[in-house]
């Protein structure tokens, strides 16, 4: 599984409203008793449907699951907005780790499942 990671910062609505233009999505709202179960809920619609993927952004307390409506390359749509360079992205194989770097605050979003 890949997983994009976004460590230059960006405004989350912007962020959003660029992905969902493209895709159909579900969001997932968590706070602290719950999280756990969100993120298991989440990992499960991207196993449902191999052409989804999910975004987790710092300081936003939900996990939202996107399914691309027609074909749609999520990497190059974010450098034509955004203009990033390869030191502003990670790529990992490890979702946890992918995760953890937002809850840590060294990563500002991370696309799992790319």
């Amino acid at each position: 599984m890949r997983n994009l990671i976004i460590k230059k910062w960006i405004e989350p609505y912007r962020l959003l409203e660029t992905v969902k233009e493209f895709c159909e999505f579900t969001d997932l709202t968590f706070d602290g008793m719950n999280k756990i179960v969100q993120k298991e809920k989440m990992f499960s619609l991207l196993k449902e449907n191999g052409k989804s993927f999910a975004l987790y952004m710092k300081n936003v307390n939900k996990f939202y699951v996107f399914t691309p409506k027609e074909k749609f390359d999520l990497l190059s749509k974010l450098v034509e907005v955004f203009g990033f360079e390869n030191e502003d992205l990670q790529i990992d194989e490890d979702s946890e780790q992918a995760l953890s770097l937002i809850d840590m605050g060294k990563a500002e979003a991370s696309f799992l499942n790319t």
